[in-house]
């Protein structure tokens, strides 16, 4: 069973544009359906306040990011992989999501926050300690840069779904 074509248009980095007709399957929308549950309610969609929360817990969510996806990529099967007319599939998406944006960031920002981490005196609040790194600043631009992303995402997601926005 098809459903309604969504408009689809993402701009992606290493991969660029993503424009077309996505017709999804029923397949596709459940799993839009997981997918945008996950992305809304973690911090990786939240934006982190300047004097709230710690990059750290912003890093794991994203990570955490690549498990989920994994498992519902499982789940559904090859199905939700198959391209309709424009080349889009709820599995290039994600994957997508998953390589031009998360991995990037993760595979840059882990070690040198963890290398931060272990030099902080037990003295010192992790939250102060994260803001006192010289790289601090370069770290939120780029993890408010891949939210943007995850926000447009879950909002094609939740179109996909057949749900009001449900993000606040």
């Amino acid at each position: 069973m098809r459903f309604k074509d969504v408009t689809v248009s993402l701009n992606l980095p290493m991969v660029g544009s993503i424009k077309g007709s996505w017709e999804p399957t029923k397949f596709e929308r459940s799993a839009s359906w997981e997918m945008y549950v996950e992305l809304i309610t973690r911090v990786s969609t939240n934006e982190i306040k300047e004097e709230e929360g710690i990059l750290r817990e912003a890093l794991s969510s994203f990570y955490a990011l690549f498990d989920i996806t994994r498992q519902i990529l499982k789940k559904y099967g090859p199905d939700i992989a198959i391209p309709t007319k424009d080349n889009i599939s709820f599995g290039y998406l994600a994957v997508s999501i998953l390589n031009s944006s998360l991995r990037p960031l993760l595979s840059k920002w882990h070690s040198l926050l963890l290398e931060h981490e272990s030099k902080r005196n037990e003295s010192i609040s992790i939250f102060e300690h994260e803001k006192n790194w010289d790289k601090y600043g370069e770290l939120r631009k780029e993890i408010e840069f891949v939210r943007q992303i995850l926000l447009e995402y879950a909002n094609l997601l939740g179109t996909v779904a057949g749900v009001p926005s449900l993000i606040i």
